[in-house]
């Protein structure tokens, strides 16, 4: 009876649970922070996204390896451009206050993407190798990309070690299935499991009482990072022979996003007004996507098995 309904939902193997997450976090945070066991599965979502990457990398060979970094170049260099050209059109055209959003606002939410989003995405709708183009979505994690776009290059440093840190399950995965057919079997088998328990795990970090703070101007950010922004990675990553959703896997905004406009007030002190404005519109953004990036990615994997089936019938 639940899986039947959750099934209808696009996406609901992991929109379900994260909003479960969200909710409980939001309204009834203590019941989270019990301790024990509820509270380690309720925060542990870098244990339980690492177990998933493990089990990802298992399903992938050095051959498919290449793929997985031309998909994940594609969509990342797309979305951090698309997101500078959206900021300077607003800073430029529209006085840096396009509906309430700033050119801050707009670069700070769309030059990064949702990690865990993109691998419970991806290995939903997509195939191994857009779920291996994870590490290269990882590096716009942090405020180093966003203050390049508004130069401010030179305060921060490459998150390196953020990047390693994605790899090295993924790597251990690969290292073990190609070692043992019947490990690979297996954990290719438990990846899917795994994404409702760590999509709940990612929505115990969301509070949902920051879009009434950020207001509409907030949930509107979050559309743009998903819709038109996304149309742009999923576009290029169409036209480099991709299938399209991976680059709508890619249409979010990263939780630690929310953390940009400071560093950047930091390195800038006469930003601090617009930062504190931004910093809940950019929190918005990260709720708003987490909720409309699934849908976005589900519509797309759709039409693509449509597409297919149109292709098979026409060639019979």
């Amino acid at each position: 009876m639940i899986s039947k309904y959750v099934n209808k939902i696009p996406g609901g193997n992991m929109v379900v649970p994260l909003i479960i997450g969200a909710l409980i976090n939001s309204f009834f945070p203590e019941v989270l922070d019990i301790g024990g066991f509820t509270t380690g599965l309720a925060r542990g979502s870098d244990a339980l996204l690492g177990a998933f990457l493990v089990c990802i990398g298992a399903s992938l060979n050095l051959k498919g390896a290449a793929s997985s970094l031309k998909i994940g170049g594609v969509i990342t260099i797309t979305k951090f451009i698309v997101g500078i050209a959206l900021g300077l059109i607003i800073s430029m055209l529209f006085g840096d206050n396009f509906l309430g959003i700033s050119s801050l606002a707009m670069i700070g939410a769309s030059t990064n993407a949702n990690g865990g989003l993109f691998s419970a995405l991806a290995g939903t709708y997509g195939n191994e190798k857009e779920v291996g183009a994870l590490p290269l979505v990882s590096l716009t994690d942090g405020p180093f990309f966003t203050m390049i776009a508004i130069g401010a290059a030179g305060i921060a440093s490459i998150p390196i070690a953020g990047l390693i840190s994605v790899v090295i399950p993924i790597a251990i995965g690969m290292i073990l299935g190609a070692l043992d057919k019947n490990i690979k079997k297996s954990l290719t088998n438990i990846s899917p499991i795994l994404i409702p328990f760590f999509s709940f795990a990612l929505g115990t970090g969301i509070d949902l009482r920051t879009l009434f703070e950020a207001g509409l101007s907030g949930v509107l950010l979050g559309l743009i990072v998903t819709f038109v922004i996304g149309f742009f990675t999923i576009l290029t990553d169409k036209l480099t022979g991709g299938t399209g959703v991976a680059g709508a896997a890619t249409s979010s905004t990263a939780g630690n996003a929310v953390g940009t406009p400071a560093a950047i007030a930091s390195a800038d002190p006469s930003m601090v007004n617009i930062a504190n404005v931004a910093t809940p519109q950019i929190a918005a953004s990260v709720i708003t996507t987490a909720i409309c990036t699934p849908i976005l990615t589900n519509y797309i994997a759709k039409r693509n098995e449509k597409e297919n089936e149109k292709s098979k019938t026409i060639e019979t």
